[in-house]
């Protein structure tokens, strides 16, 4: 007998309409508008948006090791703002480090600080030690020739210094735009789910020019998502 849903197994909902449902969520609509326009509760769209969001996880945290020209920095996202605190004195907000691999991927991760030891473990985690490295001037990213990495270039924003001949970190800086656009969008992150909006975000960007809701078909006909699945908070 012929599965019901392709995509979703074991569901009540046809197929049909959850085609409709992942075309939405490609499309970056709301759980409630997409219950608006589906028919289906609001309260199953929001199960199914986070099953969804948790297989992006999963995607973006399969891979990946970067190499060649590599750009490192950290930013600042929340919705709470300390008066005459900006960037790393702001400390309230969520601190995420990113590394961008120049006309490629971006990886990011939450980081507990922006202190010395965690930015090194995060980059000699995922960056191959014959890499370029570009930052700006954070003493966060000092002695990174001492543990191995020969190249290492940084820009001094401190000074008003934005590039130095191919020395810049625009391309992270960019995916910081995108990602902080699209977090303004939604209402109400709770804390626990930030990092899972934030990979939906590093995987929409890394996917820019591709077509995201054909790669939503490929990854669930391949593995479809269940009711009854376990989804970590």
């Amino acid at each position: 007998m012929e599965r019901k849903n392709r995509y979703y197994y074991r569901s009540r909902i046809a197929e049909k309409t959850f085609r409709r449902i992942l075309r939405y969520f490609s499309l970056d609509l709301s759980a409630s508008d997409t219950a608006r326009l589906t028919g289906v509760s609001v309260r199953s769209i929001n199960a199914i948006y986070i099953k969804l969001r948790y297989r992006l996880v999963e995607e973006c945290e399969k891979h990946f090791h970067l190499g060649g020209q590599i750009e490192a920095d950290e930013s600042y996202f929340g919705p709470r703002r300390i008066r005459g605190k900006r960037g790393r004195a702001a400390g309230s907000k969520t601190i995420v480090f990113g590394l961008f691999k120049r006309n490629g991927w971006v990886y990011t991760e939450i980081a507990p600080d922006a202190k010395k030891r965690t930015l090194q473990k995060a980059i000699r985690g995922k960056v191959s030690l014959n890499s370029v490295i570009h930052s700006d001037g954070w003493r966060g990213y000092h002695g990174l020739v001492d543990v191995g990495y020969a190249r290492h270039y940084r820009v001094e924003h401190g000074s008003n210094e934005f590039a130095n001949e191919q020395s810049h970190i625009n391309g992270i800086e960019s995916f910081w735009a995108f990602a902080k656009l699209r977090m303004s969008k939604i209402k109400g992150i709770r804390k626990e789910m930030f990092y899972w909006h934030l990979k939906k975000i590093e995987y929409r960007f890394n996917h820019r020019g591709d077509n995201l809701y054909q790669l939503l078909l490929k990854l669930l006909r391949e593995r479809p998502i269940c009711p009854l699945s376990f989804i970590r908070p």
